[in-house]
């Protein structure tokens, strides 16, 4: 009777204890599977369906192999938004590559004054070594830094040609900065004149190697002025600025204006450079140039600050003092005057006449020199120069050897000639008191030039007399395109059959490739044209895909020019997807074009690539003249009359 209570009591304990553990059991085996189904329905959610899950009681294991870190980072982060992370226990591999992409290979250069720093990832076929001992070669002395590793990876096929033109590059620009990728090379620089840098580009677009874009980025800085001149005359009712510098475009606006309200006409030339001798230098010409005015006829020259009041045969004593007087007292103290009052003179004269020379240059560079040299080695001189100017077979020479001539004829001559052979056309006429100069230029700067030249050598106080006319006829600017006619041809090229490419695809096919052709024929004339090539897409597929779809094939375009020997520096490829539909997306036919290629202007506002130059610079690049003028041999041919005489 005791004992069955007891007995009771542990068999219900028992039960209890049983029901409870099972009751666990159960409860954690239905937490085990929710968490379970939970984290699995996230990661499918989530693209991650290569990831497994399981749970050992409150431990949650991830299992699987992701394709890279990224992958299993986001599998781990979407499991612990569900649970406790510290519950989860990654087991995830990361899945090994043995298909390793190769590197981008480059090598930026930067050369300047004081050494040479390199930087950047090579083949290992390629080494450092070569680059080293070419880099140190052009270095000659100065510090080399080099920073160059290199990868075990195949060369890529054109890596060797764009290394070998950028290094060829380096070698030729003293202050640039060359990067060198397989696929292309850009080449910055800075020149020291508007001259040397169309000289640069001209240099640097021979030789390119194929399928390697190269881009072109030459800087020149202002042009500096030695000596700072500047040269205006009143003369037969006409005023004229012959040759104008000015340090500031604040100067350069008095200046003008001043030639102006003196008669010159309207927007004269006048160049800003460097070499201004003074802060004063506006104000000393526009004063000059008053005191000119005053006087009605003659000529104001600045070298620096010596200035030079050369008053027109004829005019007054009187008036050539108080104009002198006035404006000595007038000028910046820095600035020195003086005056040459021109008198009727027989120097030369002789019963056969004054004392002339008269050279002729016609539009297809024949010369024609007729009148007196000095007699002897000294006269002959001028024909062998004129000869060795304008070339044996383009010269006609029949002059008169005298010995009555004013002494520094020959050299004389000889400047005058230098300055004809600038011209496209004209006449040189040099007299005992004068030389004067006519002719016409497609250079829209020549005058200012000449008048430079003539006033180094012949002197600052020298008469000599311009009348060079710009015609637009003779630029060679003019000839070519507009940048709106460049784009008008090619969109005539494609107005019938435009670019296309075959389904997911960027290669040119044969349809392409023909219209690339035509393309290809209209681009060297439109050299000076910056324009961007387009690549658009429908709206098909993913945004994503599509610009980067759009950016393939407009680089394949640039790649297919590149191939057909064009210089696409000029040139950049931009992707825009689907961004910029033509059509309706929801036809077949509208669809069809918004796939296209297109050309459009860039200006340097909406191109970034092109790197900002603040100093002006002549777009014409170097004066084409007819023929072109040989200054080395000028100087020596001059040096060596003045000796003889």
């Amino acid at each position: 009777m005791i004992r069955s209570p007891l007995l009771l009591r542990i068999c219900a304990f028992g039960l209890g204890l049983t029901l409870c553990i099972v009751t666990a059991g159960l409860l954690a085996l239905w937490m085990e599977r929710r968490s379970v189904d939970a984290i699995s329905g996230a990661l499918a959610e989530g693209g991650l369906t290569w990831a497994t899950v399981s749970a050992d009681g409150l431990k949650v294991f991830l299992d699987g192999t992701a394709p890279n870190e990224a992958a299993a980072f986001r599998a781990s982060q979407r499991s612990a938004a569900l649970v406790d992370a510290d519950r989860i226990i990654s087991r995830v591999e990361i899945a090994r590559r043995d298909d390793l992409r190769p590197p981008r290979f480059s090598l930026d250069i930067l050369r300047a004054s004081d050494g040479i720093q390199v930087i950047g990832l090579v083949p290992a076929a390629t080494g450092v070594d070569a680059i080293n001992d070419t880099v140190t070669q052009l270095a000659q002395g100065d510090a080399v830094d080099n920073l160059v590793e290199t990868a075990d990876f195949a060369v890529p096929p054109t890596w060797e040609a764009a290394l070998g033109y950028g290094l060829n590059a380096l070698s030729r620009l003293p202050r640039s900065k060359v990067t060198i990728y397989a696929d292309r090379v850009e080449v910055q620089a800075i020149a020291e004149s508007v001259v040397q840098q169309a000289e640069f580009m001209r240099m640097l677009g021979q030789n390119q190697p194929d399928a390697v874009a190269v881009y072109l980025d030459i800087s020149a800085p202002r042009p500096v002025f030695t000596p700072f001149q500047l040269r205006f005359s009143i003369g037969e009712g006409e005023a004229r600025l012959e040759s104008c510098a000015a340090d500031t475009e604040a100067a350069q606006r008095r200046i003008q204006a001043a030639a102006v309200a003196a008669g010159a006409a309207a927007n004269p030339v006048c160049q800003i450079g460097l070499g201004a001798p003074s802060a004063q230098w506006s104000d000393a010409v526009v004063t000059a140039i008053a005191a000119l005015a005053d006087l009605g006829n003659g000529t104001i020259a600045f070298s620096d600050t010596d200035v030079t009041l050369i008053a027109a045969e004829g005019t007054s004593q009187d008036d050539f003092d108080r104009v002198m007087g006035e404006l000595a007292n007038a000028l910046p103290d820095l600035f020195s005057l003086q005056g040459v009052l021109t008198q009727a003179s027989e120097s030369g004269a002789s019963p056969e006449g004054p004392a002339r020379l008269i050279a002729t240059l016609d539009a297809e560079g024949q010369m024609r020199l007729r009148g007196r040299v000095p007699e002897g080695a000294v006269g002959r001189s001028v024909e062998a120069f004129a000869r060795a100017l304008f070339g044996a077979e383009r010269a006609d020479i029949a002059m008169r050897e005298v010995g009555d001539l004013p002494a520094g004829w020959s050299v004389r001559a000889m400047i005058g000639l230098e300055a004809l052979s600038r011209l496209n056309e004209g006449t040189m006429t040099l007299e005992p008191e004068a030389l004067l100069l006519r002719g016409r230029t497609g250079d829209a700067a020549m005058e200012a030039e000449l008048s430079r030249y003539l006033g180094d050598a012949l002197g600052q106080g020298a008469a000599f007399e311009l009348r060079v006319s710009y015609l637009e006829a003779l630029d060679p600017m003019t000839a070519l395109p507009s940048p709106e006619d460049c784009v008008a041809r090619i969109d005539a090229i494609q107005a019938d059959t435009k670019i296309t490419f075959d389904p997911g695809s960027v290669e040119i096919n044969e349809s392409a490739a023909a219209i690339l052709d035509q393309i290809a024929a209209v681009l060297p004339d439109c050299r000076h044209v910056r324009m961007e090539i387009a690549g658009h897409t429908d709206s098909q597929g993913r945004e994503e895909m599509n610009l980067n779809l759009s950016q393939s094939r407009a680089a394949a375009v640039l790649n297919g020019l590149l191939a057909r020997n064009v210089l696409v520096s000029n040139l950049v490829a931009q992707g825009y997807g689907e961004s910029q539909p033509i059509a309706s997306n929801e036809t077949e036919a509208g669809r069809e074009q918004n796939r296209r290629i297109t050309f459009r202007l860039l200006s340097e506002a909406s191109d970034e690539s092109v790197l900002e130059n603040d100093a002006p610079q002549d777009p014409r690049g170097p004066s084409i003249g007819n023929p072109q003028p040989r200054p080395d041999r000028s100087q020596d041919g001059v040096a060596r009359a003045q000796e003889q005489e």
